[in-house]
């Protein structure tokens, strides 16, 4: 499987920002899809996920609310709408998938997808 994100860039606090991801190879055994971020010295940490089957959605705290993660799932791709952002939003953005079918507390957890994409830098100027 690859993933392959873009759609980073440089925006001002409060503007909107949409990345997206998209799967390719044996992308059927996929459960679950996410994205974290990772700010410059700081650890890489869970934003969104999506579980394929239903489309249930998962959020960490600091974006419920302006962080919206959402799935096409005849292009095999997955989005994050990022709005309202905010200085503290910026890092890179890094899409992950999961072939394992875990329990869904474990999906913030970066040890529980087997693919990740290179990321994508996303900069909110105050």
């Amino acid at each position: 499987v690859q993933l392959q994100a873009y759609g980073g860039g440089m925006v001002q606090a409060g503007c909107s920002l949409r990345l997206s991801c998209a799967a390719s190879g044996r992308t059927f055994g996929l459960y679950v899809m996410g994205w974290f971020r990772q700010a410059p010295g700081k650890e890489r940490e869970f934003v969104a996920a999506i579980r394929r089957k239903d489309g249930n959605t998962y959020y960490t705290d600091s974006v419920k609310g302006r962080f919206t993660i959402s799935r096409d799932s005849a292009k095999n791709t997955v989005f994050l709408q990022m709005s309202s952002l905010k200085p503290e939003d910026t890092a890179v953005y890094y899409c992950a998938a999961s072939s394992t079918n875990n329990a869904d507390y474990y999906y913030s957890a970066r040890w529980n997808y087997d693919y990740w994409g290179k990321g994508t830098l996303v900069t909110v100027s105050s």
